[in-house]
């Protein structure tokens, strides 16, 4: 199963139904070919990036969950792409402002990151687990790469989603008519 890393506190932002958007360029493992969103349905693997605080409209009190002590990792949620959008236009990169937690100049670093200004964003509906991935560490996990190939989930896993169909709807409609 395909992962996408993500920082932890956007992670539980996504799974508590805070946000319905993820914007990323890339990480430095991408290639010549710059990010895609290649995967329509992939878990998200929380990071502990931890000057991720700082960068996100959070108070800067807010702690950064710990790593679990038995050396594992936990995944407890998985999005579905609804659609995703190139956007080069800074104004309307500016815009989804109020549809996440990221600050105004880490987006700003994200979308001026290489010659070609510009984000790709991705309208995901998010469902926790029924039953979070639990398993080892790894070196494969590591790196600055943003996909990464996972365990399979547990027999008898479902998906629930984290919002409603009608907040759902309304997000969707909000965020197409800002870009």
């Amino acid at each position: 199963m395909f992962a996408f890393k993500e920082w932890t506190l956007i992670c539980e932002a996504l799974g508590h139904g805070a946000q319905s958007i993820i914007i990323r360029k890339g990480g430095i493992a991408e290639g010549r070919d710059g990010f895609r969103f290649k995967h329509p349905d992939f878990l998200l693997f929380p990071t502990l990036f931890h000057e991720q605080v700082a960068k996100l409209k959070l108070p800067p009190t807010t702690p950064l969950p710990a790593a679990r002590e038995d050396g594992q990792h936990a995944v407890s949620y998985a999005a579905h792409v609804e659609w995703t959008r190139d956007i080069t236009d800074w104004e309307k990169v500016k815009a989804l402002a109020p549809f996440h937690l990221w600050t105004e100049a880490e987006i700003e670093k994200r979308y001026r990151q290489d010659d070609a200004p510009g984000v790709s964003l991705a309208f995901v509906r998010i469902s926790r687990l029924s039953q979070s991935l639990i398993f080892p560490d790894a070196p494969k996990y590591g790196g600055c790469r943003s996909w990464i190939e996972l365990p399979d989930l547990p027999a008898g896993t479902s998906l629930i989603p984290v919002v409603d169909d009608a907040t759902h709807a309304t997000r969707t409609e909000e965020v197409r008519a800002v870009i």
